[in-house]
């Protein structure tokens, strides 16, 4: 009965959604902004450039390497606390003045923390939703994802055009600060210890990553890739086709139909299972994406941007509950990181993979490659996940 299901708003959960949201922010916001300072501050190349984005990324997925083996051990509490204090000294390496090399030390630095301390806030969200509404709550706490990368890049373009680097700089220490304050307020719970006698010898897999959650992370990989191919080349894209100012409202229609559909999507996820979800979001999401291949309008570029949001936006979530809830409540933290490594390594080196892809096919032919990629992925959720019973597919822990 709806009277009786367990409460999903608390405030331990807003507060995690809002430290989230917080963290990324920062994290897009200086995506769109930190080339351009690369290039102006200390007349960087292209390539350098570049790298000063990409290499945030590698940092963030060796940060969530390190605290996924990790955190099983290490207070979910201190974990957070540690990653939040680390951006925060991260943040404030910006204003150092010493060169390239120091830029990208910079970047490599605060990917890392970002790593740590986004890999304690999906683990500790996921402890905190009750297990009936694991689903629902994950697609809400991700909606915190959402936001900041429309929001985010939105106002790094505008600080951009209207303020120094310092301000910007400056507003993203600000916002690691109230970061740290909000999470202050919040109560942390605690995984379960494992009963499994610790072993220190040897290299294990497992002690890295959650083998439960390998088959929908690799899933996520393939998808998060043609999700690169938006993120990173919308605007070179937009700019050949000359759609450059409409382009602008591509990510906030984006944003918009995730926020609209997540609330239902999430509901259905826990009430008929994860394949209710995937299946017509890998079909919205290569509609979109040949929708772009084909786009000559500004209309055809934002519809195909609601039929992404409505696509990548909703299976993002999906997969990240189908990861928490295949694995136990001991290996939650490891099962957060290993999703995270997929949909980062996805997103951070896909575009280095499709920047030698474009050369030869150009952007229309690049976004139809990927709906095909995409539509036949597919196949491979089913294999990897689909094709478990109904009653299997997103079993309610007792957790």
């Amino acid at each position: 009965m709806e009277q009786t299901r367990p409460k999903l708003w608390t405030k331990d959960f807003i507060i995690i959604s809002s430290v989230n949201f917080f963290l990324y922010l920062t994290f897009y916001l200086l995506l769109v902004t930190i080339a351009v300072y690369a290039v102006n501050h200390y007349h960087a190349s292209e390539s350098q450039a570049g790298l000063a984005t990409g290499i945030f990324i590698i940092g963030t997925l060796i940060g969530r390497l390190i605290i996924g083996r990790m955190i099983e051990s290490v207070s979910t509490k201190k974990t957070m606390f540690f990653g939040l204090i680390f951006c925060i000294l991260a943040s404030g390496l910006y204003f150092i003045d010493l060169g390239t090399s120091f830029l990208l030390f910079t970047r490599f630095v605060h990917g890392l923390a970002l790593g740590v301390a986004s890999t304690a806030t999906g683990t500790i969200v996921a402890l905190i939703i009750p297990a009936v509404r694991k689903g629902e709550g994950i697609g809400y706490y991700s909606m915190s994802t959402t936001l900041a990368t429309a929001i985010g890049p939105f106002i790094g373009i505008y600080m951009s055009q209207h303020a120094s680097f310092t301000t910007i700089f400056s507003f993203c220490l600000v916002l690691g600060v109230i970061s740290f304050i909000i999470a202050l307020f919040m109560n942390v719970p605690e995984m379960k210890a494992s009963t499994k006698p610790a072993e220190s010898k040897g290299f294990k897999l497992s002690d890295f990553v959650e083998p439960r959650a390998l088959p929908i992370a690799l899933v996520t990989l393939i998808v998060s890739l043609g999700y690169s191919s938006v993120l990173s080349f919308i605007n070179f894209y937009a700019i050949e086709i000359d759609l450059v100012d409409v382009a602008s409202f591509f990510f906030i229609v984006y944003a918009v139909a995730i926020l609209v559909s997540r609330p239902f999507t999430g509901k259905l996820l826990d009430v008929k299972g994860a394949n209710y979800v995937m299946y017509p979001a890998f079909i919205l999401f290569a509609a979109g994406l040949f929708l772009l291949s084909t786009a000559n309008h500004g209309i055809s570029l934002l519809i195909a941007g609601v039929l992404i949001g409505f696509g990548f936006g909703n299976m993002q979530s999906c997969t990240q509950a189908i990861a928490v809830k295949v694995t136990p409540r001991e290996r939650m933290g490891l099962a957060t990181s290993t999703f995270f490594i997929a949909l980062d390594a996805g997103l951070g080196f896909g575009p280095y993979v499709l920047g030698y892809i474009i050369p030869l096919t150009g952007y229309r032919n690049l976004y139809l490659i990927m709906a095909v990629i995409v539509l036949a992925s597919t196949i491979l959720y089913y294999f990897m996940h689909g094709k478990r019973k109904p009653a299997s597919q997103l079993k309610v822990d007792a957790a």
